[in-house]
């Protein structure tokens, strides 16, 4: 034994001071020397694999948290493994005594830049972290992003590697993209504290769980903030509790709560919940509610959640909804039927759900976004989600083909105490599990590239989103402008086609007149599209050669007018006659169409049948093409003065006549109580 101690307190000059403690803390959890830990690693290590300090800090923490996740309850209460595992993740980062000393060089030249920043945010960040910031701006050493996601990848309960990176942004914001031991450890401890929590509230009334069903959300209680059911007019409070598997309400009675109503979220259904509004006797005043409907519901069910200013409770309850479908639906997608393999995918959605109640207990001031824990909610949205959750389904089925590991997040969940029925029953399924075996990060190394890919588009995205706030802020006025104000370069296009076909440019008609019918006839459109393509190429390419992006960086939209206040006025009133006198005439013509087809007017019913009956013979005899080519060019020559001469102003007004004498359906408005009623 004294020879253990002492070669596990042997300072290897390689490491750094918190690599070596590391180890030797390493060697005493799993009751063995540094050595014999070394001298195991070394079987396995090549030059291939990269680093020799940062895998063998890998190696010596995966192992340790093999044997400590068994006993993960008790070790979270005392504190000690959250000092433990953020010692790995700073070890991870600062494997050898080089890394150590440039890290602490930059550290300082750092410090004051972080505490202006976090003097910035101080009005915006939550008491948590207003409480713990003379804490946060010493001298300790804080763990970068990259650590904070390694540690997910052994054991995923402070984050998960699928949207660790998304995780660690939210928590650490205020304190300069540094997570300090301090907010780990109270993150870690809220964790702990909601499953806790979690793990007393009752069950709904007249409802048995299924054995892998956990209660997730409760709110409704007499310690929490009400719910209340919407009726047609009526309105009735009531206890509403969240699962993995479906949503119960039930109404409040005189002594206790009534049967609860059971909303399935795992059924492959049409089934949508969305946000809606809400109010007294049904009417939408408040924006603070959401709507469950289901092909097997007559009518959707409405929940509000009431409060004094923002919809964040509704907004809130949507997110943990919509993670819970989302989950059902990978599920069912990717055809993920073992149950070891379910219920590991469950307990990652779980594990989601409880991080966001603990991120909302530190940051109560400012709630964060819940897609930053939700794993299906944040990939849902985010660019090339898709792929990612295809990675996801493929490496839990390699990682769970050989049984489970003692850090998944079943197992984490079982060694918590929450459902352990389940738990066991699906381990028993699986009968040459290995307990000791932690997947390693370099065997997840094609979900980490699509995971880094779609987050990397992500910032694409919202980079360019970010240019368009400017114009959503803007009136309608502000937006015509700017509207006209892009259209002008198009403005010369007018002129130019005006001269085109009223022959003010007799040369230029013809050619265009010759070139056209030359594609008509020869079935030329792919080739004159693939022209106009190029031909917008050509104009990309000399826009910039020329440099215009240098040159204007930005559009001027003038907005000034050398009208009156007064002559303003007057011609927004004649444009608004003129949308009117539009709109009106466009309701009558389709009145009139309306007409002929339903034959109210029988004799200029019986003039468009014939009609359409020769345009139908024609274009079954000719062929199209000629008959489009004889179009072009007869509206070319109605545009000339030959073919100003042949036309009949009396044709015309013949037409003008025979369409003004078609009679309307008359059009009735009725309100829409009036219409429930009849």
């Amino acid at each position: 034994m004294a020879d253990t101690r002492a070669a596990n307190n042997t300072v290897r000059k390689h490491l750094s001071r918190i690599s070596n403690d590391v180890l030797r803390k390493c060697a005493l959890k799993l009751e063995t020397g540094a050595e014999t830990l070394v001298e195991e690693f070394e079987k396995e290590w090549g030059p291939q694999m990269g680093d020799y300090s940062k895998k063998l800090v890998e190696f010596c923490c995966s192992k340790a948290l093999s044997a400590m996740c068994g006993a993960i309850d008790g070790m979270i209460s005392d504190g000690s493994f959250s000092r433990f595992t953020f010692d790995m993740m700073l070890a991870w980062e600062m494997p050898t005594s080089a890394d150590e000393e440039s890290h602490y060089c930059v550290a300082k030249e750092k410090e004051e830049k972080v505490s202006t920043a976090t003097d910035q945010l101080h009005d915006d960040v939550s008491l948590f972290y207003s409480d713990l910031m003379p804490l946060l701006v010493d001298r300790e050493p804080s763990a970068g992003e990259d650590a904070f996601v390694w540690l997910g990848t052994l054991v995923p309960l402070v984050v998960d590697m699928v949207n660790g990176r998304f995780t660690f942004e939210t928590l650490t914001a205020p304190t300069g993209n540094r997570l300090h031991f301090p907010a780990y450890d109270k993150f870690l401890k809220e964790i702990h504290g909601c499953i806790k929590h979690l793990q007393t509230q009752e069950t709904p009334t007249g409802v048995e769980l299924a054995d892998d069903e956990f209660i997730l959300h409760v709110e409704g209680t007499a310690s929490s903030q009400r719910v209340i059911r919407h009726i047609g007019g009526t309105s009735w409070p009531g206890r509403l509790t969240l699962t993995n598997y479906a949503l119960y309400f039930e109404a409040s009675g005189i002594v206790s709560y009534e049967k609860a109503l059971k909303l399935d979220l795992s059924k492959d259904t049409q089934q949508t919940v969305k946000p809606v509004a809400t109010g007294p006797w049904g009417a939408p005043l408040f924006d603070k509610a959401i709507v469950y409907e289901s092909p097997e519901l007559q009518e959707g069910v409405v929940l509000e959640f009431p409060e004094m200013t923002s919809s964040t409770r509704r907004d809130h309850w949507l997110a943990l909804v919509k993670e819970i479908t989302l989950l059902h639906r990978f599920l069912t997608q990717y055809k993920v039927e073992s149950p070891l393999e379910v219920w590991e995918m469950h307990s990652r959605a779980i594990l989601g759900i409880i991080r966001l109640h603990a991120a909302r207990e530190m940051l109560r001031i400012s709630p964060p976004e819940p897609k930053s824990f939700l794993i299906f909610a944040l990939l849902d949205e985010l660019p090339k989600g898709d792929y990612v959750l295809y990675e996801i389904a493929e490496s839990l089925k390699k990682k769970l083909t050989g049984g489970s590991h003692s850090c998944s997040a079943s197992s984490i969940l079982r060694n918590l105490n929450v459902p352990q029925h389940c738990v066991v029953s699906c381990v028993e399924l699986k009968g040459t599990m290995d307990e000791g075996e932690i997947v390693r990060p370099e065997k997840l190394s094609s979900l980490e590239s699509a995971i880094n890919q779609a987050r990397e588009e992500a910032k694409e995205i919202d980079i360019a989103k970010s240019t368009t706030d400017g114009l959503k802020e803007e009136g309608i006025s502000e937006s015509a402008q700017v509207l006209m104000g892009l259209l002008d370069p198009l403005k010369s296009l007018v002129p130019w086609s005006r001269a085109i076909l009223t022959w003010e440019r007799p040369m230029a008609t013809c050619i265009v007149i010759v070139l056209t019918q030359i594609v008509i006839y020869k079935e030329w459109f792919g080739k004159a599209i693939s022209s106009f393509l190029l031909w917008v190429v050509a104009k990309m390419l000399q826009a910039r050669r020329k440099g215009i992006l240098e040159k204007q960086d930005k559009i001027i939209i003038r907005t000034g007018s050398d009208q009156s206040t007064m002559e303003s006025i007057v011609s927004a009133q004649i444009g608004l006659r003129s949308v009117h006198e539009i709109m009106r005439q466009t309701n009558i013509a389709l009145l009139k169409i309306w007409s002929i087809l339903v034959s109210k007017a029988p004799k200029h019913a019986n003039t468009v049948m014939i009609g359409l009956s020769g345009c139908a013979f024609v274009l079954a005899v000719v062929p199209f093409k000629l008959i489009l080519a004889a179009l072009v060019l007869n509206g070319f020559l109605m545009t000339s003065k030959f073919g100003k001469c042949m036309q009949s102003e009396q044709g015309n007004r013949r037409l003008k006549e025979w369409w003004d004498s078609i009679p309307v359906i008359p059009v009735e408005i009725l309100d829409k109580e009036t219409n429930k009623s009849e």
